[in-house]
């Protein structure tokens, strides 16, 4: 288990745990981060990601990457 800001671009991830406080928790989830979803890094720039989950693109910083267990 690892930080989703450390995963390798292209390769697809299983998302295993969100952390963070409740709000972001629940903010990441309704961005479709929860357990089981599968998340590819697309690129990564300065630490910071863009991410497919659920057929969509979503730009995180490597502050709410680290958060998200893969």
């Amino acid at each position: 288990m690892m930080p989703l800001c450390y995963a390798k671009a292209g390769e697809e991830n299983t998302v295993l745990k969100v952390g963070g406080n409740p709000e972001v928790k629940k903010h990441l989830e309704n961005l479709g981060f929860c357990a089981g979803a599968a998340v590819t890094v697309i690129t990564e720039l300065n630490g910071n990601l863009i991410v497919k989950v659920k057929e969509t693109r979503i730009a995180l910083n490597n502050e709410m990457a680290r958060k998200i267990m893969v």
